[in-house]
């Protein structure tokens, strides 16, 4: 695979193929080189065949007129009306299939082009950081790749099948004219085609900028669809329906207008590029008729200058579709150009090395960092996290401690200070070997519309039925799993929403289990579950965990009661630190923070058994309402 990089040239299309060229001529695919030089030579043959065609159809007319002044290299039996009108059409059908070999040699190097490509903008967009994707939106994202991936395929083709035997029929035509009929039927041809070329360019261009606004409509459009639809059961719940569609609707107005404009500026370019290139054949043929009536050409070369008039305009007029279209393809890719442009945040060292997990002890040593400068998120912060232990932070939203199981996975680079894993320095080791050390187990499950297997199967893909299934077993899923109709080949939907909150967890816990990760990292995993389903889920973390580096990101503090230390974060500083009954006789932020959940956890437990005494009937409202007539 090559591995050049691609940079947008927005307005140098031979710019873009010198980008391009690397994929259309792999260094590391000789059978894709032959395909292009075997296309190559079929396409020069195509062209020299295509030359003669009018010599055949000139030399039927004057046969059939009476006039043939028979070639010398022509043998006179074939020169017959019938056999040269025969000839004629077989040379037509013979040049067509050139062609065709041509387009079917080079389809696989356009396609592996096109492949290439596309590839590398997936990796590449996987290579771009956190950041980045947090302030994209998915919809505009998937649009700007689908319709760079068709353009380039559009600008591969037309560059290398079209533009290059074009400027050979082009010389091949001007030879032709000057030494049979003179220079001046050569000079008429060459200002049309200036002419032709000229008025294409120039309306082209105009076209471009319509070409681009509607572009933007479209991903407008296509954002707000997928946005819409990823967040179907938020819209249900407002009633927004309406208000959904007339936000679509306005982007497709927009998309309508755009398009609109593009379908009749192409009308009034094809009407521009017939009046130029009519006007240069008739006089031409007025030429040539002038010609006839003097006696200096024969009814055949009337004929054969129109005939090679007629066969030029095919590839002049495609001149100025494949001059469109590769600016078209321009415009598509250039957002996609920008795409591959946008540097990685986040990079390995040139030396970087494998990470080397011997116990799993981390570190933050005084590290500070922030998503914006004028706003620090961590101050200065040191913590151990010692081989086998758990570590607990837990504080106010907005404290930071989310930003430091980002920090852990090197999806940010600090600013100051270090994170090592056993001594190594984080940003000193690989990225895919660091992460492969860590489990995660999130507040926010997403899982892929696939079915309950392949999702606990991406902790380890290469994992047996058997591993998948021992996993489901000590996550406390399996029963569940294997009470569904499909089982383990259940579909659990768009980001996992057929499952509910505690099932969905529970698959994260399972895939980490099968990870066997010797670094754990809880990132709130059960604060966003009810307290019932927090205690069965606690039981299978409290599993996962044992044995294992422990970091626990944690809003209930309940579920850190039995970490063997306990910090707490506060406007990005840790305020305390100690384990939970030292941090509770403190009576500090943390023992406020257990007082206020305790008692809003008694008041939920008061209010649920009010609840259930109401459904057993312990409770009768009307009585309270009015006891007498009870």
């Amino acid at each position: 695979m090559a591995s050049k990089t691609v940079s947008a040239d927005q307005g140098n299309p031979l710019g873009t193929l010198k980008n391009l060229w690397p994929y259309m001529w792999p260094s590391d695919r000789p059978d894709l080189k032959g395909r292009v030089v075997w296309a190559t030579l079929f396409l020069l043959l195509s062209k020299v065949v295509l030359i003669t065609v009018p010599y055949f159809f000139k030399w039927a007319t004057d046969a059939l007129n009476g006039e043939l002044a028979t070639p010398g290299w022509l043998p006179m039996a074939l020169a017959t009306p019938v056999l040269l009108v025969i000839a004629y059409n077989v040379v037509r059908l013979v040049q067509w299939g050139f062609n065709q070999l041509r387009d079917a040699l080079f389809a696989r190097v356009g396609q592996h082009a096109v492949r290439q490509l596309a590839y590398k903008t997936f990796v590449h967009m996987h290579e771009l950081s956190l950041r980045f994707h947090l302030e994209r939106r998915t919809g505009g994202l998937s649009r700007i790749i689908e319709r760079g991936t068709k353009g380039i395929e559009i600008i591969v083709r037309f560059t290398i099948l079209n533009t290059v035997p074009t400027l050979i029929e082009f010389a091949l035509t001007a030879i032709i004219f000057g030494f049979a009929y003179g220079w001046t039927y050569v000079l008429v041809t060459a200002i049309t085609v200036w002419l032709y070329i000229w008025f294409t360019i120039r309306a082209s261009d105009w076209r471009i900028g319509i070409r681009r606004a509607m572009n933007d409509s479209d991903t407008d459009a296509n954002t707000k669809a997928v946005d819409s639809l990823l967040n179907f059961e938020t819209v249900k719940y407002f009633g927004n329906e309406d208000m959904e569609s007339r936000r679509f609707d306005a982007s497709m107005a927009g998309y309508e207008r755009s398009a609109t404009q593009v379908w009749t500026s192409l009308g009034w370019l094809n009407m521009g590029q017939g009046v130029i290139f009519g006007i240069g054949m008739m006089v031409m043929m007025v030429m040539s008729a002038l010609a006839v009536q003097r006696g200096d050409q024969t009814i055949g070369d009337f004929v054969f200058i129109n005939a090679m008039l007629m066969q030029l305009s095919v590839p002049l007029n495609f001149i100025g579709f494949v001059y469109r279209e590769i600016r078209q393809g321009l415009a598509d890719i250039e957002q996609m150009f920008e795409l591959l442009d946008v540097e990685p945040e986040v990079r390995d060292a040139p030396d970087a090395a494998s990470l080397d997990v011997k116990s799993g002890t981390i570190r933050f040593d005084n590290v500070s960092f922030s998503y914006d400068p004028a706003r620090p998120i961590l101050k200065g912060i040191s913590f151990e996290v010692p081989a086998g232990k758990t570590i607990a932070i837990v504080g106010p939203s907005g404290a930071g401690k989310s930003t430091i199981s980002r920090l852990l996975y090197r999806f940010y680079d600090i600013q100051s200070g270090s994170i090592s894993v056993d001594g190594q320095d984080v940003s000193q080791v690989t990225q895919k070997s660091l992460r492969a050390a860590i489990g995660m187990v999130p507040q926010d499950t997403v899982l892929f519309n696939d079915t309950i297997a392949y999702n606990i199967r991406y902790g380890r893909v290469g994992a047996s039925d058997e591993e998948v299934r021992k996993a489901a077993e000590l996550a406390q899923i399996s029963g569940f799993i294997e009470s569904l109709p499909e089982g383990f080949e259940s579909m659990v939907g768009e980001r996992g929403l057929k499952l509910s909150g505690g099932e969905k967890q529970r698959v994260a816990i399972a895939r980490t289990i099968l990870k066997a990760p010797p670094i754990l990292i809880l990132d709130e995993a059960t604060s966003a579950l009810d307290t019932a389903t927090e205690q069965e889920i606690q039981a299978a973390l409290d599993f996962v965990s044992k044995g294992r580096t422990t970091l626990v990101i944690a809003h209930r503090l309940s579920t850190v009661v039995s970490a063997d230390e306990i910090i707490v974060l506060k406007d990005g500083v840790i305020a305390e630190r100690g384990r939970h009954a030292e941090l509770l006789a403190q009576k500090g932020l943390y023992a406020s923070m257990w007082d206020r959940q305790r008692e809003a956890t008694e008041a939920e437990e008061q209010l649920k058994r009010m609840r259930e005494a109401d459904e057993y009937g312990i409770f009768d409202r009307r009585r309270i309402a009015d006891p007498d007539e009870a």
